[in-house]
């Protein structure tokens, strides 16, 4: 797969369909890989669209260039690694679609960088205004257990000890049973094995509840920016399972007021967290309807 190198990381992905295509960044989510964009990949790509799938920070094989960079897992580290990607693909702007971790870094890259975003297009992950993390309800922070057990010590030795059976707790209990197989787990948990995978997983959860974990001053402007900013003037599709037992559907619900270019909602029934694997078909449509209705 092709690289590319910025200040802080070699950067692999996913290029694919026509050169000329009007291009569209896949960003996966957490604990996942780009594999999961296969079969919407494969959609857009027969449309006409150019596919863009990095395999994100801390995700094999995208690696570090220093031991000494902080490993930091943050909305705004995602998109600034987006942005340094297209500029090095010489790539004005694109459309985005992101799943979970991917959403974040997706719903950032329309805060800070508007101007690079055409259309953007946001699965499970519902937007939360200037980036900011706030406590729950009690229903919702008891799908949030794996965000607190990584907020103990013992939590986070395990996590790091066995990454790949933490994210499989995952898999096993945010979408309906059956939807995927072992060897389709197998096969994507080896991009979990690489120690930055923990690293930056830890710090993006343990960071939001908890004082003292590490920081990286290269996104403080960023960061700043991000809790000034309320409203995103990207017109917006919105995909949620309502099977999803990790974000609860009613957290994307009545969010139109956020968005200026508009909202559009979409609710999967039977469908739980990774829509873009549980019903690909379905997602790919409502993608390029989205893309085609916003995209010059």
């Amino acid at each position: 797969m092709p690289t590319v190198r910025t200040k802080l990381l070699t950067i692999t992905y996913e290029d694919g369909g026509p050169a000329d295509g009007p291009p569209v960044l896949l960003l996966h989510g957490w604990p996942d890989a780009p594999r999961s964009w296969a079969v919407v990949a494969q959609r857009l790509q027969a449309a006409g669209w150019r596919t863009l799938i990095p395999s994100l920070r801390g995700t094999a094989p995208t690696q570090f260039l220093g031991p000494t960079t902080p490993r930091i897992g943050s909305g705004v580290a995602l998109a600034q690694d987006a942005i340094d990607l297209l500029d090095a693909l010489h790539l004005d702007q694109v459309a985005v679609v992101g799943h979970d971790w991917g959403a974040r870094a997706a719903y950032t890259l329309a805060a800070l960088f508007p101007e690079r975003v055409t259309a953007l297009a946001a699965l499970a992950l519902a937007y939360q205004p200037r980036g900011e993390f706030t406590l729950p309800g009690f229903a919702q922070s008891r799908l949030f257990w794996y965000q607190w057990f990584q907020c103990t010590e013992a939590g986070a030795a395990a996590v790091r000890q066995d990454p790949a059976g933490f994210a499989r707790i995952q898999w096993a209990t945010w979408s309906p049973p059956g939807w995927f197989d072992e060897a389709e787990f197998a096969t994507t948990a080896a991009h979990f094995a690489a120690p930055d995978w923990a690293a930056i997983t830890l710090q993006a959860y343990r960071s939001r509840w908890l004082p003292g974990e590490a920081t990286d001053l290269h996104y403080e402007a960023l960061q700043q920016r991000l809790h000034d900013t309320e409203r995103l003037a990207v017109p917006t599709l919105m995909l949620q399972g309502a099977a999803d037992t990790c974000d609860s559907p009613q957290e994307s619900a009545g969010l139109d007021h956020y968005f200026t270019a508009g909202y559009e909602r979409l609710v999967l029934a039977g469908v739980g967290h990774f829509p873009h694997r549980e019903a690909p078909d379905a997602v790919a449509t409502a993608i390029l309807a989205h893309l085609r209705a916003h995209t010059s």
